[in-house]
């Protein structure tokens, strides 16, 4: 196999700015280095930063004199040999430099997300580390960032090794029942393997249960304002995102469609939808409306239920919510004459009464399930797609009377599942999509 091409891309912000770094990974890296800062200067120790002048080596210009430094193979982020420019942030500084390098023999430029692959591939980064590093670099809260640095750093991967390896455990003792089956064998060998399969089951329950925490970390919480048309749900958004984010009328049935903001709550990610006021209508698109507002509510952590106190009639509570995900606002209580209730939240959106105490209430929620999904093994939709069917393979061995080679078959099926989720198992398609998600220069 010919050795791949010397990649180089910029690593940092876009020029101007007050320093640049360009980085350079495999096997010309050194080379290239050396072509740069000519033969009367000496390459740095690796892992240590100097300060070197960079000349064109076709021309022999300067390009600037910057801070250089190398990693060498396997002790760097791409397990290849790798070099960092730091250079003056000047575009005609970058841009001549970079233009340098890719005349040199075996250099190109670097595709999106290409060295974090090539750490991949060399066996650096698990591909849940990869997907902690492209969550770190889109990170927008603190409570992202802290979810993040848990998967890059490998918690998950070490979690899942470990489940993996004891499933493994049971798969070589089941397989000495199957190979041994006319020799004298311990009987306790499937009580072992029995054992050591009920734990991870119970650790993978444990870890799908918390997949939603994970998720509303990531992804952020999930909140849909829901209630009858007229409420004051458009008016409740706009005092919660603190901007005009949607239509408010008088007009009944103003809002046909899911309209959402976000909002960084002390560090937790907040995303509030605004829907479609809750009742049967004849009305083909504000039908249309309804039927994403019930779906919104469905998915939604949280759902702040809008009552109307001026209301002359009782409002119905909105149907398919537990007491779990429902905050009541009873809106309106500035223009109310009724007794104010005592349960839920009492304000009014158009004053501002009660949008704190209800702010706090979604932070509250936003808390109780960053505590869990920080450090949730679970953090993307197809963490919890793999990790379901292995949990499904395993309640086979909680069936009686099955045979081994179906109990190692259930195994099989467990492993194979949990290797996708570290990227054991290489599916091509999938790591495209995963490694496009990078910026080039990652």
């Amino acid at each position: 196999m010919p050795a791949p091409d010397t990649i180089v891309a910029l690593a940092s912000g876009s020029p101007p700015a007050g320093v640049a770094v360009l980085r350079l990974s495999g096997a010309q890296a050194f080379a290239v280095l050396d072509a740069l800062t000519g033969q009367t200067q000496t390459l740095p120790a690796p892992r240590q930063m100097a300060l070197r002048a960079l000349c064109d080596p076709e021309t022999g210009d300067l390009l600037d004199r910057a801070l250089v430094v190398r990693f060498a193979a396997p002790n760097s982020f791409t397990g290849e040999d790798t070099v960092e420019l730091h250079l003056h942030g000047g575009p005609a500084i970058v841009a001549d430099t970079l233009a340098a390098i890719l005349r040199c023999p075996g250099c190109r430029q670097a595709r999106e997300g290409e060295f974090t692959r090539r750490a991949f591939d060399n066996g650096r980064l698990d591909l849940t580390a990869v997907e902690g590093l492209s969550d770190l670099v889109r990170a927008r809260t603190a409570a992202q960032r802290r979810q993040a640095l848990s998967a890059a750093g490998g918690e998950a991967h070490r979690t899942i090794l470990g489940w993996r390896d004891r499933l493994l455990r049971a798969r070589a003792l089941t397989e000495t029942l199957i190979d041994f089956v006319d020799e004298e064998v311990p009987d306790d060998l499937l009580d072992a393997a029995r054992a050591e399969v009920a734990a991870v089951a119970v650790a993978l329950r444990g870890a799908l249960d918390d997949a939603a925490a994970g998720l509303a970390v990531r992804d952020g919480l999930q909140v849909a304002i829901v209630g009858p048309p007229n409420a004051g749900k458009s008016t409740l958004l706009n005092a919660l995102a603190g901007r005009e984010a949607a239509i408010v009328s008088s007009v009944a049935g103003t809002t046909r469609d899911v309209v959402e903001v976000t909002a960084d709550l002390a560090g937790h990610l907040v995303v509030i939808a605004d829907t479609a006021g809750l009742r049967d209508t004849a009305d083909a698109v504000e039908a249309e409306g309804v039927k994403r507002a019930l779906a919104a509510m469905e998915r939604a952590d949280l759902c702040i239920e809008v009552r109307d106190l001026t209301a002359t009639s009782a409002p119905a509570a909105a149907e398919g919510l537990d007491s779990g995900r429902r905050l009541v606002f009873w809106n309106k209580a500035d223009l109310a004459d009724a007794e104010l209730p005592a349960a839920g939240i009492v304000g009014s959106a158009a004053s501002g009464q009660g949008v704190d105490g209800l702010r706090q209430a979604i932070l509250k929620t936003a808390r109780a399930l960053a505590s869990r999904g920080e450090h949730a093994v679970i953090q993307r939709s197809r963490h919890r797609t793999a990790m379901a069917a292995a949990a499904e393979a395993l309640d086979l061995w909680q069936q009686p009377g099955l045979s081994e080679e179906i109990l190692a078959s259930a195994l099989d099926h467990a492993i194979r599942a949990l290797d996708q989720v570290v990227g054991a198992s290489h599916v091509e398609h999938m790591l495209d999509i995963i490694f496009r998600e990078f910026c080039i220069g990652k």
